[in-house]
Parts: structure tokens; sequence; C-alpha cells
């Protein structure tokens, strides 16, 4: 889960890490207001969680106070790989003389806490791997091990850091250490930590994504308003509406809607969909055990987004018995109707217990049911998905 950079840099603050003075504005005028505490010149950094703002324009730097109100109006107006720019960074600039990096991450291959430092900051570390891996230096923890002082020091003296730079370098990495612990942080990165022209060490950026499943244990984030969304990208309205009925729910690109059993047969089902030519509209998880008023408006999430064209309905019961499925069917197409084509199979734990109840519902109300393309095991899956592809193309 990503932080935006000023949260980020607000989090480090509480650590001791040094950055230029800042604020945060949300309009123009908060912009104005800012720039007369903090002085030119001064950058304006757009916040949105992805990368690459810089090249599509969203940081500028201001030498004057005229030109202020125009480059903070071309930042609000501005779209950045779709997410429009809601508030900015003021922060002061900074004489830059050398540019490092210095992140931390989790080494999935063997689970490890890694330092990594180098002294090519401000672009891309992958980049800075790739073609110079000689410029990369890393030191490994166990997820009970110390950072120690004279391993700061070591790193600071690898990425040239002069005598008198060394202190303020492993201090920073030592404090960056103890706040990627203490938030139960993925990613805990300053690109570029820059050493200013008076040899000073600044957090020019920061990025932050922490481990969204170990948020109970921070209450103090909530409180900030840092809750669960993505990595990129704020969550869609549908996405909103989900998690307030505890759904997990992701809107994706294409145009078939998403209705599976259980998050295994969602992610095959997604398969499917693709490997016929397909796009899903999203992934979706029932969980175990659903009740039939859950996937009333789990069904309920798709129905009304208005990318889908047609649902995919794919039930292998085990813990969610293929009954409570039907009853979540009859339930939405009673209470709430049917927009678009369904295509939907069922198979597994009281698969024709479903198929009868679905069956007489429909007896008593044909006309709700015309919508629906509905199957048992007699039909593979692959069937249905091949069958959800031609529908969505037929309605285009």
């Amino acid at each position: 889960m990503r932080l935006y950079e000023y949260e980020a840099k607000k989090l480090f603050g509480q650590f001791g890490i040094p950055m230029a003075p800042n604020a945060l504005a949300r309009s123009v005028e908060e912009a104005v207001a800012a720039s007369e505490t903090i002085g030119f010149p001064l950058v304006l950094k757009s916040q949105v969680l992805t990368g690459g703002r810089g090249k599509a324009g969203g940081i500028k730097v201001v030498a004057k106070k005229e030109d202020l109100k125009p480059e903070a109006e071309k930042l609000f107006g501005l779209k950045i790989k779709g997410y429009p720019v809601t508030a900015i960074l003021v922060e002061k600039a900074i004489d830059i003389a050398k540019e490092l990096y210095l992140g931390i991450t989790i080494n999935r291959a063997d689970y490890k806490i890694t330092v990594i430092a180098s002294d090519s900051g401000g672009v891309d570390i992958e980049k800075v791997a790739a073609e110079t891996p000689e410029k990369i230096h890393r030191i490994e923890f166990d997820i009970d091990e110390k950072f120690m002082t004279f391993q700061a020091i070591n790193l600071g003296k690898r990425v040239g850091m002069t005598t008198g730079q060394i202190k303020a370098f492993s201090t920073i990495a030592l404090a960056l250490f103890k706040f990627f612990k203490s938030y139960d942080a993925k990613l805990a990165e300053i690109n570029p930590l820059a050493v200013t022209k008076t040899g000073e060490l600044i957090a020019a950026d920061a990025r932050v994504s922490l481990d969204d499943d170990a948020l109970f244990r921070h209450p103090d984030l909530a409180k900030m308003g840092i809750e669960k969304r993505h990595e990129e990208g704020e969550l869609t309205p549908r996405e909103l509406k989900a998690r307030e009925d505890d759904i997990p729910y992701l809107d994706l690109d294409g145009n078939i809607g998403m209705f599976p059993g259980g998050a295994g047969f969602g992610i095959m089902g997604n398969d499917f969909i693709n490997y016929f030519g397909g796009k899903p509209a999203n992934f979706m998880d029932s969980g175990g055990g659903p009740t039939p008023e859950r996937l009333a408006k789990m069904l309920a999430l798709l129905d009304e987004n208005p990318n889908v064209k047609v649902i995919f309905g794919a039930r292998f019961g085990g813990i969610s018995r293929c009954d409570d499925f039907a009853k979540g069917m009859v339930i939405f197409l009673r209470e709430h109707g049917l927009s678009k084509p369904m295509v939907v199979r069922m198979t597994g734990n009281m698969w024709q217990e479903g198929v009868r109840i679905f069956q007489e519902a429909k007896n008593e109300t044909p006309h709700l049911f015309e919508k629906i393309e509905f199957h048992g095991i007699e039909v593979p899956i692959e069937d249905i998905a091949k069958r959800a592809v031609e529908l969505a193309r037929e309605a285009r």
C-alpha cells in the first residue's frame, strides 16, 4: 500500500530524517499561503500515487512569487497516468550538489530486510542495478537483527561520503531502518538523498509502501487519514463501496464482469477470459461461505458498472455452497434486476440443489431470468468463458 510523498515525509520527520520545509496545498490559494511561509525559490510537487510525475510535468520549480499561481493552476488541472492532481506539496528548493539513493526493502528470495545504497540517485534504481551493478551496495538482515552504527558508517563510505558527511548519512540510514521495522513497511526509499552545496544531507523525495495487512497495528495512521488503498492510484467508487461491505474487489480495464466462487476460482476464470481474447472488468473474491445477501451485493457491483457488458459467473462449491450461490442470484434478480447478459456455471458442493433453487425461481418469474444462460456440471468451464467473451463482443 503506497503512501503519498507528503504522508511519507510526515512519518520520516518523526524519526528525525531531515527534509526541506514543506506544506501540503489542496488549492491554489493554499499553495500561495504556504509559499509565504516557506519562501522562494520553491518546488511544487504533484501528489499522486504513481511514478513518472516529473516526466509528466507534475513537478515545477518556482523562483518568483508572480509565477506561483499560474504554475499551481497548471498542476491542479493535470492528470498523470489518468490520475488527477488534487494536492500539491509546496517545498523549499534546495541547491543539490550530488544525488544518492538510499532504500530498504525485503528480498523475497530469502525474506531478509535489505538496505540498498548507491551514489547514483535521482534515477530508477532498477536501471542503475542493470547497467552499473557495481554502484549498488547492499546489506541484508534477518528480521530480528539490528542495523549497527558501524555498518551504516561503512555503507556511507562506500557511496562516497566525506568524513564530515558520514555521521549525517549513518544517522539517516539508521532512522530509515527504524521506520521500516516500526511501520511494517515493504519499501522505504529516499531517492534522491540530496547532498547540498553546503554539504548537508536532505531527503528530497520519499516513497513508502506499507503492508496493509499490518495496518491494525498502527492506529496512528488511521488518525492521519492513511487507510487501505492501492499501490498505484486511489480506490474507485466501486472499490470503496465494496470495502464498506467487506468484499475484496478490484476494478480492471476490461468489459466482462467476473462473479467468481472463491479467489482461486476467480483467478482461473480471469485467466480463461484472457486466454479466449476477452478482458476482465474486475477481480472479486466472495470469501469462504458467503451469505446469499453478500453474493447479491457482489452482483449489484457488476451490474451497476457501466464498463461491464456481460457478467461471467463461475462457482465451484466447496466451503461456499452452490445452493447459497443460487439463492444469492435469486435475491439479486428479485430485488435489483439484471440489466446485461450473464452466463453462469456452478458445480461442486450442493450444485444439484442450487440448480433446483434456480429453476424453481425461474418458473415463478421467468421474465427476471431472460438475460441469464445457466449451466451445471454438464458444460465445461472453458465453454462458459468462451461464451462470455462472445457476448461481450456482440455487445460492443
